[in-house]
């Protein structure tokens, strides 16, 4: 159904925003389905398909500018020429900038040296019996929980629902799911450009590391008796 309405809200760092339509609930869109070659702005005038996602409420699809904000997009003063800003895949610019920054990087070299430390110590643990064996299980089933979270955070993010709070995967990483943490914030791109939020990551993986460490050295025990 083609539908008319106002941009409310645009968050570019995720890429999604939600247009009001006059109706009691305000229409979810993504940035692949924006159809201009510029970023789109609160206020823009724009004309859309409107469908129903299961449960989700209405999302809007093919979001174009209208009136004046369109003839821009088609007439620039200056500049490269519409169809040079949408690229040969026929995204708009700003879709292929954001695929590009945003695009799953490697994990580095840091990541890497982390977890083989993590990995070397949960040998040492197990080896001296510093270590008992249900940690390891809990380990195991707590890393594909934290990747599960992510994604249902990722989901709540794209749908407009309520999200899960920073501080619950926060405390998944520090508890030692802060492997499949990493993975899930490139392999789903989501929480992998928020400095803020990947600077109290890090300090989590040291945390956890450093606490592993102590425990399986002993040096933990001269507080615990």
């Amino acid at each position: 159904m083609r539908s008319t309405g106002t941009v409310r809200q645009w968050d570019a760092a995720r890429g999604f925003g939600f247009i009001r339509t006059g109706e009691s609930q305000d229409v979810f869109f993504h940035v692949r389905d924006w159809r201009a070659g510029f970023e789109p702005q609160v206020g823009t005038a724009v004309q859309f398909e409107r469908i129903e996602v299961g449960g989700k409420g209405p999302r809007a699809m093919a979001v174009r500018p209208m009136g004046a904000a369109a003839g821009s997009a088609v007439r620039p003063a200056a500049g490269p020429t519409r169809d040079a800003q949408r690229g040969v895949d026929g995204r708009p610019a700003v879709a292929r900038r954001r695929a590009g920054s945003r695009a799953p990087s490697s994990l580095g070299a840091a990541w890497w040296v982390a977890l083989l430390m993590w990995a070397a110590l949960l040998a040492l643990g197990l080896a001296t019996h510093r270590l008992p064996a249900w940690f390891v299980a809990v380990l195991a089933v707590l890393n594909p929980a934290t990747f599960i979270a992510y994604w249902i955070d990722k989901r709540a993010a794209e749908a407009g629902r309520q999200r899960t709070p920073e501080n619950t995967l926060h405390l998944l990483a520090l508890l030692g799911g802060w492997p499949a943490a990493r993975v899930a914030q490139q392999r789903l791109r989501h929480k992998s450009s928020k400095a803020e939020f990947l600077r109290v990551y890090t300090a989590t993986v040291v945390a956890h590391l450093a606490l592993l460490a102590a425990w399986v050295t002993g040096w933990l025990d001269r507080f615990v008796r």
